[in-house]
């Protein structure tokens, strides 16, 4: 079966479950991974015939697609930042507003030889991309899954930058081991009365432990990573969170009462309200 046959498959059998969009970018990105075509050599080898083992390849993506399985878990990988990442189900699709998050510390912390504390790491997205923009920064990592730790390590040594990971579970923990011009967290925050929201290619796919919290103590990674931020920044450190959209007054709020005196709220591009960044 030549390429351009194979695609005409691939769009039929996805055709009544994805957007065309969506369907005509799966089919183009597994084209580029699977058969090394830069996207413009895409129409140039149409023609191309495809033998057993790469056929192979696209069927079980195509299978993988019909499930409803996220691409990015399919080629265990994405891009963050314009840095490639490798992911697995230990850990979570890094999302374009967490971009912005970065972007925001890399802004303010730019030409300096600052110290950082990701916590959460997850895939690493957060700290390897500040290591990346910030070459004279020392970054450490905590997370409590030690399957998400071997993906961040990873992608540290594939990105070809230093951070230093430690598996923690952070709400066990009574105090940092040293302080931090920077600490940074994009912790769990979605609530379980908000899963009537998430698209089932989320729930049931991407890891409920760097995901959900419960509705009655929404903000408890916020209030005890606050806690001890307050106490292990350098005097003119700063705290940054991601958060929860619906409880950014409530985020606010809880950071003002633990004693941080300046808390300013970003928007997201979406128009979302979904960044802090908190000073003493």
């Amino acid at each position: 079966m030549t390429l351009k046959a194979y695609r005409t498959h691939f769009y039929k059998e996805l055709e009544a479950l994805y957007p065309q969009e969506e369907y005509e970018t799966f089919f183009k990105f597994l084209v580029q991974e699977y058969l090394k075509l830069a996207a413009y050599e895409i129409p140039l080898n149409f023609q191309l015939k495809l033998d057993e083992a790469q056929r192979n390849l696209f069927d079980k993506a195509l299978s993988r697609l019909q499930q409803n399985e996220p691409l990015q878990y399919i080629v265990a990988s994405t891009e963050f930042y314009g840095f490639p990442f490798q992911l697995s189900p230990a850990v979570l699709i890094p999302r374009p507003e967490t971009e912005e998050l970065v972007d925001w510390i890399y802004t303010d912390f730019k030409n300096t030889s600052c110290t950082i504390l990701d916590i959460g790491t997850g895939s690493g997205a957060i700290a390897v991309s500040l290591a990346k923009l910030l070459p004279e920064a020392k970054v450490t990592a905590i997370d409590v899954s030690e399957d998400a730790l071997k993906i961040a390590e990873a992608n540290a040594s594939s990105n070809a930058v230093n951070v230093q990971f430690i598996k923690q579970d952070i709400l066990d923990c009574q105090a940092l081991d040293r302080s931090y011009d920077v600490i940074v967290s994009n912790p769990p925050y979605v609530r379980d009365l908000e899963k009537v929201e998430i698209k089932a290619i989320v729930l049931n796919y991407e890891p409920h432990l760097a995901l959900f919290v419960e509705d009655q103590n929404a903000l408890i990674f916020y209030k005890k990573i606050a806690e001890l931020a307050i106490k292990a920044l350098q005097p003119n450190g700063i705290l940054y969170f991601e958060i929860n959209q619906y409880l950014s007054a409530e985020t606010v709020s809880l950071l003002k009462n633990i004693g941080f005196s300046q808390v300013e709220l970003r928007y997201d591009f979406a128009g979302k309200p979904r960044m802090i960044k908190a000073q003493r």
